[in-house]
């Protein structure tokens, strides 16, 4: 064997590699220890930590305010002294009218300055000659008292028979001026200390009392402004910063007599109200649009600021909320709390809610056409459903409702109304559409009675009626049941009961969300006396929901939160109170949840002889019991006959709600699917019935071939 034996797991040597100045530099040099913070570093790092801290900001804070309130406080008292002896306060007032335009105030306050002026140079001239007057009357008054205190001893010295009780008087009141300069001496010092101290804990307090300290110093509750009251300062303030040039100048002419703009600051339920004359040259619109600012100037949410456009020229009117008060919920309605209370279709008004002045909202609903719209969600089905509720407790009124959701939100109706449709589909909406032209049959055949006839009231209520107009089926005779067209029959149907039904006492209510042009027509949305609006998201469908003229003269639904303003309405109806020179009223309705409409429904129904509803939509339908058992067994394996039959009769109550087992085996005998033991109780199995259905449909596709 060879010496020559290359082992074949032995190490190379490795080649010499020359490393990198980097490398060689980061390996040569040791790592360097941290270097220490220098003293003077720690310190500033201290300092600074101190000084941003949050409680020096509010102690410098604190201290700059209370000093800078003596400073507001003297700028106070010297304005409020130099306008007691000058004309100021009336020029300063002259100037407001004037840019008010208001000429009769100003000629008022102009001739109140002359008459100031004439009765100040007669008081100057009266000082040229108050020396003299003083003098003399020093004199009178020194020669009577003196005259007095000589008689006044003689009388004691007679008295007394003591002739030296002569001057007794006399040295009695030179011994009480004694003691009068004396006192005078020893408190003097201390009055002297004590004054200037006072003086400026007077200022002080003036100061502290009109917050007259810059915006940064003043606490964070008063900086924040919420809860503030309204006070015509904060008003002027807020308007001047809205950021409408010509107003500002105005303002600013006015001085802070900018407040005669406003009328009297009145509380209005749970907020307050005042009429604001806009100065010339700014417009009503002008203010409406900046509703977010100013409601931010007042330290509001912009939901607590409502502006309208009352009567007067020029004038914009401010309702304004106490902070967070909208957010609280407004009482029962007294259809829960009243067992006793009925309804009047021709004289009565149903209790809908609230104002935003905490008044109650009444609604009359004597031969006015109805219209609630809104974002889904808000509300509408329940402020709609309380009307009905209402309504329902006058014996005389007959309801044919369509439910176009279908959600059971109206199946207490049950047993009250005539006809009453619960669902979504198209069908449904065929079956509502026939309703609606049942009330026009029915409003033809009133229109043709003899004069002078009264006919009871008849309310068809369609709610989520976009479903209607959206509906794409049409009839045998090619005319579509949904749409806006002449041909359109829901359409045509509402349009003939708007134009002639109220004459008869055929009214007809909607409710419908998220109004277009396409889900609800002009015509029909023009067609209605009153018209109700939730949140909206844009401001042409608020525009759509109410018309131009309400939102034109403030109504605003789409401002409201969705969310978090359910439940209240911008109404535009001549049904219900509105004030004078508003088009609308924003009203809080009452929630009646669905357990206490059933109550208010019983009542109701027992106020009535009996009513029997009239489920249209219930049709008679061909069913395949095979397929609805494969339809409730689901995906589990094994299900009790008995859980079967239960959900069967769920499934089609006229159907399979008086089957029994026996019909149950009768169905399946013969499938290979025949219910069978497991663990003592019988089963149906799913893979039974699948093959079931498979093996029918297999054979009975081989005898149709």
């Amino acid at each position: 064997m060879s010496d020559n034996v290359v082992p074949l797991f032995e190490n190379p040597t490795p080649t010499p590699v020359e490393p990198s100045p980097l490398v060689t530099a980061a390996v040569a040099t040791p790592a360097a220890e941290k270097a220490p913070v220098p003293l003077w570093a720690r310190s500033a790092r201290g300092i600074r930590t101190v000084a941003t801290h949050e409680n020096t900001k509010t102690a410098c804070r604190a201290t700059a305010r209370h000093g800078l309130y003596v400073i507001g406080g003297a700028r106070i008292v010297a304005r409020r002294t130099w306008e007691g002896r000058t004309a100021s306060r009336y020029e300063r007032m002259l100037r407001a009218a004037e840019a008010a335009g208001n000429m009769e105030a100003a000629a008022e306050w102009e001739e109140r300055g002359q008459r100031f002026r004439q009765e100040r140079h007669r008081r100057r001239m009266d000082l040229l000659t108050a020396p003299m007057d003083a003098a003399k009357g020093i004199a009178a008054g020194a020669g009577i008292g003196a005259g007095g205190l000589l008689l006044l001893g003689i009388m004691l010295a007679v008295a007394n028979g003591d002739w030296t009780d002569i001057y007794a008087p006399t040295m009695a009141v030179v011994e009480l001026v004694r003691w009068i300069v004396l006192i005078i001496t020893v408190t003097w010092g201390p009055l002297v200390t004590i004054g200037p101290w006072a003086l400026v804990l007077g200022l002080w307090a003036v100061g502290r009392n009109q917050q007259a300290a810059p915006q940064w110093a003043l606490p964070a509750n008063v900086r924040s402004g919420e809860g503030e009251p309204i006070t015509p300062s904060i008003v002027v303030l807020a308007l001047r910063n809205l950021g409408i040039a010509p107003l500002r100048n105005a303002i600013k002419e006015m001085g802070d007599a900018g407040a005669s703009m406003l009328g009297p600051i009145r509380i209005a339920g749970c907020g307050v109200e005042v009429d604001v004359t806009l100065p010339s040259g700014v417009s009503t619109d002008e203010v409406q649009n900046r509703r977010r600012k100013l409601a931010e100037n007042l330290a509001r949410h912009e939901h607590e600021v409502f502006i309208t456009i009352p009567q007067a020229a020029r004038t914009v009117r401010l309702w304004v909320a106490d902070s967070g008060a909208l957010d609280e919920p407004i009482g029962p309605s007294p259809l829960t709390t009243d067992q006793d209370l009925t309804a009047n279709y021709k004289t009565g008004k149903a209790p809908w809610g609230q104002d935003l002045r905490g008044d109650a909202a009444a609604l009359s609903l004597y031969q006015r056409h109805l219209l609630i719209t809104g974002l889904s969600n808000q509300g509408k089905t329940a402020a709609l459903r309380a009307l009905a509720l209402w309504l329902a407790l006058d014996k005389s009124v007959e309801f044919r409702l369509a439910d176009l959701k279908g959600a059971g939100d109206w199946a207490m109706f049950d047993g009250l109304a005539t006809v009453l449709i619960q669902g979504p589909t198209d069908d449904h909406v065929v079956q509502a559409t026939e309703m609606l032209e049942g009330g026009v049959s029915e409003m033809e055949r009133r229109l043709q009675a003899p004069p002078g006839t009264v006919f009871p009231p008849l309310v068809l209520l369609v709610d989520e009626a976009q479903v209607a107009f959206m509906c794409p089926v049409v009839d045998e005779e090619r005319r579509p049941y949904g749409g806006s067209k002449a041909t359109s029959r829901y359409f045509m149907a509402a349009r003939k009961i708007h134009n002639q039904g109220r004459a008869v006492n055929v009214t007809l209510w909607q409710g419908t969300q998220d109004p277009t042009d396409q889900n609800l027509p002009k015509l029909v949305r023009e067609g209605a006396h009153t018209r109700a609006s939730l949140a909206l998201g844009t401001e042409s469908q608020a525009r759509m929901a109410l018309g131009d003229k309400a939102v034109d003269g403030g109504a605003a639904p789409n401002l409201l939160r969705p969310g978090l303003d359910k439940g209240t309405l911008v109404v535009a109806s001549d049904g219900i109170a509105i004030p004078a020179g508003q088009a609308s009223i924003t009203v809080r309705t009452h929630f009646i949840d669905t357990d206490e409409a059933a109550l208010i429904t019983a009542r109701a129904r027992a106020m009535r002889d009996g009513v029997t509803t009239l489920h249209v939509i219930e049709r008679d339908e061909v069913r395949d019991p095979l397929a609805d058992i494969a339809t409730v067994i689901g995906d589990t394996n094994r299900v009790l006959t008995q859980d079967v039959l239960q959900r069967l009769a769920v499934l089609a109550e006229d159907t399979y709600g008086s089957w029994t087992h026996a019909d149950l085996k009768r169905v399946l005998d013969g499938t290979a699917a025949e219910p069978y033991k497991s663990d003592g109780r019988m089963v149906i199995g799913r893979e039974r019935i699948a093959r079931a259905l498979a093996n029918r449909d297999t054979n009975g596709s081989a005898s149709a071939s």
